[in-house]
């Protein structure tokens, strides 16, 4: 009997470790929903009737149902460093910046990625992207890094900018030629021109702004380190602070449809909405969702991302928010 218990265990042990090493297929990126709670997500970008986020170790992911589940996008190749911004750039191309300068590009609205830019020699990071009309974007980010794309991002060039190295964290503007690019230390600068020429304004905060927002051409809000929300209603001319309450860093932005302003995000879930005008309509937290970086709207739903993941927002509408 006792030996052919010891025979049944060797059977056991031979066919446990037969299947541990015995081969099987290699699952297909995208095939199987994921835990967006177990994602850091940097950036949220809405293309049509889908949403895409990316965040660390280069993911990539996409929502074809409105933000409740979601899949894995196809990189090539897969660098596993942190994406920080995604820009739409019409016509189903997509770009998604991050560490090392790397840049990727979609043209099927962000299902299969290709790298075109990386360069892992410096490991500076990029951190944003901002479509500037036709076929030309720009990306910036750590140490004045500042380049510019006229083919919809396939091939780049750097420009140079009057910075001192400082970080260029965010940049906004329209149509007619105005726009706005913030960084650390305060800095502010601003063209008329559409980029050709840029002034530093004077210096009204020290710390770092991590958002600019263009609410229209005279109306301007900049935001960033311990709570601060400026906003300038002559193109940054003057600025004034707004009383928001709390010294909680502010990460990231959404403009609110209908002319209904824009709602900024941060660190402890906090929430600061304006309006149309620049005029504080609304301040609060979302509970549990720790330091969030961006938001998107889905219809009349928000949709928040951050350090735990990708959440809908428990009340299903900002609509109420700051009447």
């Amino acid at each position: 009997m006792r030996s052919l218990i010891g025979y049944l265990v060797c059977l056991v042990v031979a066919l446990t470790i037969a299947y541990a090493f015995a081969p099987r297929p290699v699952p297909v990126p995208g095939e199987e929903p994921l835990r967006t709670d177990r994602v850091q997500i940097n950036a949220l970008l809405k293309v049509g009737e889908r949403v895409l986020a990316a965040g660390e170790r280069g993911s990539l992911l996409v929502s074809d149902d409105q933000g409740v589940s979601w899949l894995s996008a196809t990189v090539q190749p897969q660098r596993n460093v942190a994406l920080t911004a995604l820009v739409d750039l019409g016509q189903q191309r997509l770009l998604a910046v991050g560490h090392d300068g790397w840049i990727l590009r979609s043209t099927d609205s962000g299902s299969h990625w290709q790298e075109v830019r990386h360069d892992d020699q410096l490991g500076e990071p990029l951190l944003g992207a901002w479509a500037a009309g036709g076929e030309r974007v720009l990306a910036y980010g750590s140490f004045g890094k500042f380049y510019q794309s006229d083919d919809a991002g396939l091939n780049w060039r750097a420009l140079a900018l009057d910075v001192d190295s400082a970080h260029l964290n965010s940049l906004d503007g329209g149509a007619d030629g105005r726009r706005m690019l913030v960084g650390e230390q305060g800095l502010v600068m601003r063209s008329r021109d559409g980029g050709q020429h840029w002034q530093t304004l004077p210096a009204f905060y020290t710390g770092s702004l991590f958002g600019v927002v263009r609410l229209s051409d005279a109306h301007w809000v900049s935001y960033g380190m311990r709570g601060h929300v400026f906003v300038s209603h002559d193109f940054g001319d003057s600025w004034t602070q707004l009383p928001i309450g709390n010294q909680l860093p502010l990460y990231g932005h959404v403009v609110l449809p209908g002319q209904g302003g824009v709602l900024i995000v941060g660190a402890g879930g906090s929430l600061v909405r304006l309006d149309a005008r620049g005029q504080l309509r609304h301040v609060g937290r979302l509970a549990g969702l720790g330091t969030l970086t961006s938001a998107v709207m889905i219809g009349s739903r928000l949709l928040v991302g951050g350090e735990r993941g990708v959440f809908q927002e428990s009340g299903g509408s900002v609509a109420a928010l700051g009447k």
